[in-house]
């Protein structure tokens, strides 16, 4: 099965420390641990959140 739901990583990999969030892609160190083990639903269901999630 081909995923299709890919990883919003830009390449700005570093966290910042208020929120625990990374700086490039908003995800936390958990999700982007997780990310290659997640089916396209659970990585969609991040993906939407993303736009919400503040520094």
């Amino acid at each position: 099965m081909t995923r299709r739901v890919m990883s919003p990583c830009i390449g700005i990999c570093k966290l910042d420390q208020k929120s625990g969030l990374c700086i490039g892609c908003k995800r936390t160190i958990e999700e982007i641990g997780r990310w290659a083990m997640l089916d396209d639903p659970a990585r969609q269901a991040i993906v939407d959140q993303l736009p919400t999630r503040k520094l």
